[in-house]
């Protein structure tokens, strides 16, 4: 970047366009027909973009002769814009129609910050110059200067800038012709002069810019004559010098290449380290910028960041099913209990989903999630396997075990809770005699289900690491923890802290959930708790297998009367385990 450069980015782009038109030295500018393409020529250092009317209506597939509306071509031209900062020049054709036409094309594209408009002296609708050029009829000088007056007495931006592309010279009217056209259109107001030739020498050129002597800026379109040194154009004093279609004409060579290579071998092996790696697409999409604008915009959006799902286990008297998968690849209403799981927190925008296995952990599909495996499962408890994977744990985040199944209002309220910590109770579960059941909650106060926004709190969860003796013992239990914990925010780093005190108990390796929680409790952490009844399922052995579908197939879109009274008759729900 030189020195001038800074100051010449804090002006619009018209002004830049206009800036380059009128600068001393010889100026660049590069064809781009998309929103990619723009990037990438902005990413290749060229101050200005040409909007070639051959490229954009290659882009969809058309002839260069008008078949593009010019509607269609300024919709493409606004993503242009949005994807780069440079200024653009349109390759405006004829101006599609008349004077009119002009003056409304002007005044949409000031609207959609493009910086300038090229129009040739062909008639409408028009053909490419190279093909069949010396055939195809010019306006006439008088009506074309009309078109460029009516242009720039339409401009609102005094720096809107409108080229006048001569075309005698590819017609075969000859220099003269060229000349006065020339002349006629910087008389009319235009604020530079393109002088177009189908040769591969650039003699005809460096003639008219010795004949035009510096009345106007030239800009020159040396696609033919290619070969003449760039030089050459700055001696003649050349303004500027448009590459005008070498990003198409480059990105349909690769294509072809890339498809016949693929189509052949049938394989993506031969290719796929010679094309761009689908990152480097992200990062021209500026995926980057739209995850730290998702940071700051949607840092108070109520909605977890990702979830933790405890599964390495083959689950306790379901040893006759589990043979050879884990108790969460179990079919339930026709797909895995874990993909009942996955799509439940996917349905509350929760995409970022660990599941931490164990036992056939090879067995687990891991489409949409992040496996990481427990490969002491079966020596360890549930702590053991969530330690696999809490350094990993980033923003807000749900803990689940992995044998639920639950109504969706029950994720959607726990994700939403601004507790740092809150966890879902079932209060119509709460008979503590049987012994066979855990997670018994007690809380700071009973389920009220007349009174709504009372603030409850966690006190003790029954865990198999509990005395007998606990102070709670001796009365009734509220509910029942279901297996879900929410942490926000700093609730993190205080888990953090609890995982690693409680890695020093000797008895670490057979911890389970619920003595997390009664230790964070114990640190002085508030758990909220969200009471729920029923509308819950865990699956723990094989009644609750075989019940487990009845209350799937009640979520399901168009569950049948008689399969959702089922669901509901069957909500009375078993506890989790990882």
């Amino acid at each position: 970047m030189n020195a001038r450069e800074p100051a010449f980015v804090s002006q619009s782009r018209s002004a830049r366009l206009r800036q380059m038109l009128l600068s001393n030295e010889l100026e660049f500018m590069m064809e781009a027909h998309n929103g990619l393409s723009a990037r990438v020529v902005r990413e290749a250092g060229f101050k200005a973009i040409w909007g070639s009317g051959l490229a954009i209506s290659a882009q969809f597939g058309v002839r260069d002769n008008n078949e593009a509306s010019w509607t269609q071509v300024v919709d493409t031209l606004e993503f242009m814009a949005d994807a780069s900062d440079l200024p653009i020049l349109l390759d405006g054709d004829t101006g599609y129609g008349n004077f009119n036409n002009v003056r409304r094309l002007v005044r949409k594209l000031e609207q959609r910050g493009i910086a300038g408009v090229c129009i040739e002296d062909k008639q409408f609708p028009k053909t490419n110059s190279f093909i069949n050029g010396e055939a195809q009829p010019l306006a006439e000088i008088d009506e074309f200067c009309g078109k460029i007056k009516a242009g720039k007495d339409s401009q609102t931006d005094e720096h809107f800038s409108i080229v006048a592309r001569v075309e005698a010279l590819i017609a075969g009217w000859g220099m003269d012709e060229a000349l006065r056209r020339a002349e006629a259109y910087a008389q009319a107001g235009a604020d530079a002069i393109l002088i177009h030739s189908k040769l591969s020498r650039a003699d005809e050129i460096l003639e008219f810019a010795r004949e035009w002597a510096g009345r106007a800026p030239l800009v020159i379109v040396p696609t033919k004559y290619y070969s003449t040194p760039t030089e050459v154009f700055r001696e003649a004093g050349i303004s500027t010098v448009i590459w005008a279609n070498h990003l198409i004409r480059a990105a349909a060579s690769a294509m072809q290449a890339v498809a016949r290579e693929i189509h052949t071998s049938e394989t993506l092996v031969n290719v796929e380290d010679s094309i761009a790696a689908v990152n480097e697409i992200f990062r021209l999409q500026d995926a980057d910028e739209y995850s730290q604008a998702e940071d700051r915009y949607l840092s108070g959006a109520r909605s977890a960041g990702s979830a933790l799902v405890l599964a390495a286990s083959r689950g306790k008297g379901l040893e006759a099913v589990t043979e050879d998968r884990p108790k969460v690849m179990l079919p339930i209403a026709g797909k895995p209990l874990l993909r009942w799981l996955v799509d439940a927190f996917k349905k509350q925008g929760v995409n970022d989903i660990t599941v931490v296995g164990g036992y056939r952990a090879d067995a687990i599909d891991t489409a949409g999630i992040r496996l990481v495996v427990n490969e002491q499962h079966a020596q360890t408890g549930e702590l053991a396997s969530l330690a696999c994977a809490l350094d990993q744990l980033t923003g807000d985040t749900v803990i689940s075990y992995g044998d639920l199944l639950f109504r969706s209002y029950i994720l959607r309220d726990l994700v939403e809770s601004e507790a740092v910590f809150s966890v879902v109770v079932d209060s119509s579960l709460a008979d503590a005699e049987n012994a066979s059941v855990r997670d018994f909650a007690w809380c700071s106060a009973a389920d009220d289900r007349g009174l709504f926004g009372n603030k409850v709190v966690l006190r003790h969860v029954s865990s198999g690491q509990d005395a007998s003796s606990s102070a709670l013992a001796a009365h009734a239990p509220h509910g029942r923890w279901v297996g879900l914990l929410n942490v926000r925010g700093a609730g993190h780093e205080h888990l953090q802290a609890v995982m690693k005190q409680l890695r020093m108990r000797a008895d670490f390796a057979s911890l389970d959930m619920p003595a997390l929680l009664n230790a964070l409790i114990e640190a002085g952490e508030s758990i909220e708790v969200q009471y729920v009844h029923g509308h819950w399922r865990g699956v723990n052995d094989l009644d609750d297998f075989r019940r487990a579908g009845d209350f799937a197939h009640a979520q399901t879109p168009f569950a049948t009367a008689a399969g959702a009274a089922q669901g509901a008759a069957n909500n009375a729900a078993s506890g989790g385990t990882q």
